[in-house]
């Protein structure tokens, strides 16, 4: 069974850039025709998909964070990782890691096979 792990620090500075790494196990993220995306939820709201690499490493981003956001991955360490620049107060949220089939409602649970705990990352001064 696959079982992705959300590290990173837990608070980030304003104007900053916010950077967390998803490690996988249980799985390649090389094989199986998967997307790995970073999902986040702030307080009091639903869920935000932020972006994707998928197997062949080709990624995809939402609209309204693609100038900020960039996804990487390291096969070696079977890990992909999240950076957001410039992050802002509003950019506080759970974020998490989640692997799909695929990208069609991104924005509901229910388009996720698997997902990480999640990991609280609070933008403050």
């Amino acid at each position: 069974q696959v079982q992705l792990q959300e590290s990173g620090p837990g608070l980030v500075k304003p104007s900053q850039t916010l950077s967390l790494t998803c490690t996988v196990s249980g799985g390649s993220i090389t094989s199986g025709s998967y997307y790995w995306s970073w999902v986040r939820q702030p307080p009091g709201t639903g869920l935000e998909w932020m972006g994707a690499i998928d197997y062949r490493g080709s990624t995809r981003y939402s609209p309204a964070l693609k100038s900020r956001t960039s996804i990487s991955r390291d096969t070696s360490k079977n890990q992909f990782t999240l950076q957001l620049s410039s992050v802002t107060p509003e950019d506080t949220a759970v974020y998490y890691c989640a692997r799909s089939r695929t990208l069609r409602r991104v924005d509901t649970r229910g388009e996720y096979d698997d997902w990480g705990q999640g990991t609280q990352v609070t933008v403050s001064s």
